[in-house]
């Protein structure tokens, strides 16, 4: 880590809507992922294993679980000043919530006064991935640039699903252009099939962000968005770096999982998200012990499989299974089990997701399914295996046919 003091903020205020109906009560940041985690681990544990030890995560809606989590979790040892703690919209600038992510750090800039870092890593908490931002941190005091933008390569096909940045001719280690969701983009000049998709993760220079998110404020045609708005403003200065993620040496990564990045913003990528970690070989590997991803440790017995009252087997394929869960004669497969579910005699639980004290009663089914903490699947009862049916019963169905039940519902025959 260079010596540079160093300060991160998570922007973690999103209300989620296209989550709907896992955000009816939590906030994005906040939803369960993985069985264990929640979606903000990722985030806090790239920063932690970065070697950041003052970070504050910028919170606004619904953000009571999220709160929590984070005071249960994220405890440093507050030596030498070392903290993670939330900080909700506290209205110094008028009674207002936050506008935009840049709106949320002009309201929060009275942390940065009193910490007076020299660099300021900002980074989204909603996205599944690993990288090492002590060496884009380096690479951008380096560069020189003002703004850096972290960046993973994509098909160029896909470029309409993401902020582009097209590159210097003569640098490509400066940004060009910085394009919303283009139909025509350029490819790279290295890859022309590829193109350079925002990561949402930026380090600034302190004094600069300061300066733009103070100038952004004052605009009255901005949507005041770090995206859309400030990093357009360093590129027009011509202050604006890129950091391609392929510079980012991973420890422990393998050739599988070492640029694996995911926008988990709407119910099919957060579902096929939990598929890319299930396979022999995973797309995104939890089982990296040279950077863990952090989370509450839950104070929960071993998970169990055993015979039912007639005998049958509890049996489980290419899933994960978190603590505390108990599959009595039940079936599993290609499936994530969040801590305390409880899957009974007969029991069918196939290509799903299940949040906490999920309980699956005797020879229900569950297919192509995410159900959410506390929803009881009743004795024989199907969910995921008629989507038409599941949108009459009033459940959130994807037109890839993912059926989604909130949280507590019990479902019946």
């Amino acid at each position: 880590m260079v010596a540079s003091k160093i300060f991160g903020i998570v922007l973690a205020g999103g209300e989620g809507k296209r989550l709907m109906p896992l955000t009816v009560d939590r906030a994005k940041p906040a939803v369960p992922f993985a069985g264990q985690y929640r979606l903000i681990d990722f985030a806090l544990s790239n920063l932690i294993n970065s070697g950041l030890t003052q970070i504050v995560v910028l919170t606004q809606y619904k953000s009571h679980s999220l709160d929590r989590h984070v005071s249960q979790t994220w405890r440093l040892s507050g030596l030498l000043n070392s903290y993670v703690a939330s900080v909700p919209a506290q209205q110094r600038l008028g009674k207002r919530w936050f506008s935009g992510s840049a709106d949320a750090i002009l309201q929060s800039l009275n942390l940065l006064r009193d910490e007076k870092p020299d660099i300021v890593v900002v980074v989204g908490a909603d996205h599944v991935y690993r990288m090492d931002f002590s060496q884009m941190i380096e690479a951008h005091i380096a560069s020189g640039a003002k703004a850096t933008v972290a960046a993973i390569r994509q098909p160029i096909s896909l470029a309409d699903q993401f902020g582009v940045i097209e590159v210097d001719e003569n640098d490509p280690t400066r940004i060009a252009a910085f394009l919303e969701k283009p139909l025509e983009p350029q490819g790279l000049p290295d890859a022309p099939h590829e193109v350079l998709a925002s990561m949402g993760n930026y380090v600034f220079d302190a004094d600069a962000l300061i300066e733009a998110v103070e100038r952004d404020g004052e605009r009255t045609d901005s949507n005041h968005d770090m995206g859309g708005d400030i990093v357009p403003y360093f590129v027009g200065r011509g202050e604006a770096g890129v950091y391609d993620l392929q510079r980012n040496d991973m420890p422990g990564a393998t050739d599988r999982d070492r640029y694996y990045w995911r926008d988990v913003g709407t119910i099919d990528s957060f579902f096929d998200a939990h598929q890319d970690l299930i396979s022999t070989l995973p797309v995104f590997n939890l089982y990296n012990r040279e950077w863990p991803i952090f989370s509450q440790q839950l104070n929960s017995p071993p998970a169990k499989f055993v015979r039912d009252a007639r005998g049958n087997l509890g049996t489980v394929i290419d899933s994960i299974v978190s603590l505390g869960c108990l599959i009595s004669g039940a079936h599993v497969e290609r499936s994530v089990l969040g801590p305390w579910s409880l899957l009974e005699s007969g029991a069918q639980v196939v290509n799903s997701v299940l949040f906490d004290r999920v309980r699956v009663e005797p020879d229900a089914i569950v297919r192509r399914a995410i159900l959410d903490k506390d929803v009881v699947v009743g004795s024989g009862a199907g969910i995921g295996v008629d989507p038409a049916r599941d949108r009459a019963r009033g459940f959130t169905v994807t037109e890839s046919g993912i059926t989604v039940v909130g949280k507590g519902v019990h479902v019946v025959p």
